[in-house]
């Protein structure tokens, strides 16, 4: 069978299946397609003819023209799925993508605000000034968005869900629901409670008494996760000088957490990570940081190794 003619009526069962995405089906056609010209060129037409070396040497060209690892994971998944479908008709066609392993992923480490910026977008929120602070029922009721999202750590849809019956203030903490409804309870530090205090004697003027959402718009409703991402947004702009993401302060608050108590297990807890290894990428990030300050002041960094050739040039 030729290589095209496999490829089509792949695509095409898949779009009769109705079992993957449109996204998926255009995806894999593109990456397909481009697997195809790529074995033409190299003079093969016939499925039969793609060997195992075949289908490396497709994935190394992808990778050396800036496919990213992303992509080509993609790309081998759509080779995997075409080799699965022709074998249900044809047992004993060679599978080439058999035994290959897929292309590892990228660990994207998170963004994440320094000590002193995290500082600085808490500003206003200092134990000190916040209850005398003359600021609206939108300037409190951010002020807490911003605490809470990094006082606890909270995903933005944790922080959307979240209900007055929720606060413990004896216990100083939080009930959150999770991913997969996972229940947890989290500490809120002492200037989250000060905005909490603040934002909570507004509420009433704005909320319906049996409102149990704990933020609400000036209509009284539940705020939703995009109008969150949008306030913080604005107020990463109107403090740092840059967007914000309220993800940006869950990582940062994981990462000051980790840097200060060097306890990976309770910062899994913190997070409500269901495993170690998600939360290990925030020791990736310790690295990095050190690697920074390295590359900028040991001297025997690799810019300490430049400075050092340029000094000993002037001698």
């Amino acid at each position: 069978m030729l290589i095209e003619t496999a490829v089509a009526q792949f695509i095409e069962t898949l779009r009769q299946g109705g079992g993957a995405s449109p996204a998926t089906i255009s995806a894999y056609g593109r990456d397909l397609h481009a697997w195809a010209r790529f074995s033409l060129q190299r003079g093969q037409t016939e499925i039969a003819q793609i060997d195992r070396g075949s289908v490396r040497a497709y994935l190394l060209a992808e990778r050396s023209r800036g496919v990213s690892i992303r992509s080509l994971r993609r790309h081998f998944a759509a080779l995997r799925a075409l080799y699965r479908h022709l074998q249900q008709d044809a047992p004993e066609l060679r599978n080439p993508v058999s035994g290959l392993a897929m292309p590892k992923a990228e660990q994207r480490l998170p963004d994440w605000l320094t000590v002193d910026q995290a500082r600085l977008l808490m500003q206003p929120a200092a134990l000190s000034d916040v209850e005398a602070a003359p600021q609206d029922f939108t300037g409190l009721r951010d002020q807490l968005i911003l605490e809470l999202l990094y006082s606890s750590a909270l995903r933005v849809s944790e922080l959307a869900g979240l209900n007055l019956g929720d606060l413990d203030r004896h216990a100083g903490t939080v009930r959150v629901l999770g991913k997969g409804h996972k229940e947890r309870i989290v500490p809120v530090g002492q200037p989250a409670w000060a905005a909490l205090r603040a934002y909570l004697a507004a509420r009433p003027a704005v909320a319906a008494s049996g409102e149990p959402a704990l933020f609400v718009n000036r209509r009284g409703q539940r705020l939703t996760v995009r109008s969150i991402q949008v306030r913080v947004k604005k107020l990463g702009d109107a403090r740092l000088g840059q967007p914000l993401h309220p993800h940006t302060l869950r990582h940062s608050a994981a990462s000051h957490l980790l840097q200060s108590s060097g306890d990976l297990r309770a910062v899994q807890e913190y997070l409500g990570h269901a495993g170690i290894g998600t939360t290990a990428i925030y020791t990736h990030m310790d690295y990095q940081q050190l690697a920074q300050v390295y590359d900028h002041a040991h001297p025997r960094s690799r810019r300490g190794d430049q400075d050092m050739k340029h000094f000993e040039g002037k001698t």
